[in-house]
């Protein structure tokens, strides 16, 4: 999709490309030969600013012996996606069992994952390809075949050769889906950098939990802290983690909606300063840090004046915890984790157990607080 000047480029998602390789290649099948067209026009399952359909450039067509395939080259625009440049590839066959005179089969083939857990919107054993990605897939193919008055049940197969290896960069194999990569997209664009995208996966992430009977979810605000909640919860099913980033408020809510009993939140000076204070949304363009309030807090647990007016003037939270580690009183970090304590469990209702999980750079815990209906 062009984009304006100064504006962020829209991408599509892998079920757009999907469903415009999946047309190509029936295209390819009903000629008997790679169509003679270098662009593809997919309707999106969500009409709006972004339009009501897609034109994709098709990367190759053919056919061969009894099926034709294509391949489109997945673009994400200036959204930072690992499947940016992955190949999307379908192959489509008529196919012998009749269920109806127009059935059509969808499964999935090399690099695209099959589901081994519940909770997800793929019943398990299925191929990894998400339901509105199947209906656009379905919509592009009965299209075809009313245009051509075929009358004939298909057999559709996705695969993403690359797909295994991508896969690894996700989060898959911790919901349950090996092998390979899903197929996804609920508006059929990418949006840069989108919030909305997120908190979906955030939300999906805690339900596949919930579904799977986790009642212990270790919420991390980013990669090194989550590594070192596993350290720290070696046993743990690797579900019961999520890197939540900034959403820790979002990931809240959707734990007391998935029945889960524990959440023990991890994360370092910066992020859990700003929680400390009450704040919910983490980002660095929607929050700050208040070090006033961080100098408050070494008052309280016995800092000097000389002390605490130098956290005043700090410049990062890091900075202020290095301090405190160094020279500072020791419970400066167990009354900054129950001030991260006490806002969260106030956030849900006093309904969930709640440990605050404080690590330095190094993974060193600094501080560790909980608190749950029982009391502390």
């Amino acid at each position: 999709m062009p984009k304006k000047e100064g504006q962020l480029k829209i991408g599509y998602t892998t079920g757009t490309c999907a469903a415009g390789a999946a047309k190509s290649a029936l295209m390819a099948l009903i000629s008997k030969k790679a169509i003679n067209i270098d662009k593809i026009k997919v309707t999106l399952p969500r009409s709006g600013k972004y339009g009501e359909s897609a034109i994709l450039p098709i990367h190759k067509t053919g056919y061969q012996e009894n099926f034709g395939y294509a391949e489109i080259i997945k673009d994400a625009g200036d959204d930072p996606d690992v499947t940016n440049g992955a190949i999307i590839r379908a192959e489509v066959f008529w196919n012998s069992i009749q269920k109806d005179n127009l059935h059509i089969e969808i499964d999935g083939g090399q690099g695209i994952g099959r589901v081994t857990k519940s909770g997800l919107p793929v019943d398990i054993g299925e191929p990894a390809i998400n339901p509105v990605p199947r209906k656009m897939i379905k919509t592009e193919i009965s299209e075809i075949l009313e245009e051509h008055k075929i009358r004939r049940s298909v057999k559709v197969i996705i695969s993403v050769p690359d797909g295994e290896r991508i896969a690894r960069l996700t989060m898959n194999a911790r919901l349950g889906i090996s092998g390979g990569i899903s197929i996804l997209g609920t508006r059929g664009v990418v949006i840069p950098f989108s919030t909305g995208a997120y908190r979906a996966s955030v939300a999906l992430a805690i339900r596949a939990a919930g579904a799977n009977d986790l009642r212990h979810m270790v919420i991390t605000t980013g990669g090194r802290s989550e590594n070192y909640a596993m350290q720290y919860y070696p046993d743990l099913d690797p579900m019961s983690f999520l890197e939540a980033g900034e959403y820790i408020g979002f990931s809240l809510k959707k734990c007391v909606a998935n029945n889960i009993q524990k959440i023990s939140i991890a994360g370092m000076m910066g992020k859990l300063s700003k929680l400390a204070a009450g704040e919910f949304r983490l980002h660095s363009s929607r929050s700050s840090i208040d070090f006033s309030f961080l100098a408050k807090i070494a008052e309280e647990a016995g800092a000097s004046p000389e002390l605490s007016k130098k956290i005043k003037s700090a410049n990062t939270a890091g900075e202020v915890g290095e301090w405190m580690r160094a020279r500072g009183p020791g419970n400066f970090f167990n009354i900054l984790t129950m001030l991260c304590c006490k806002a969260c469990f106030q956030r849900v209702q006093e309904k969930i157990e709640i440990e605050i999980l404080l690590f330095s750079p190094e993974g060193e815990l600094l501080g560790k607080t909980s608190l749950s209906s029982g009391g502390k």
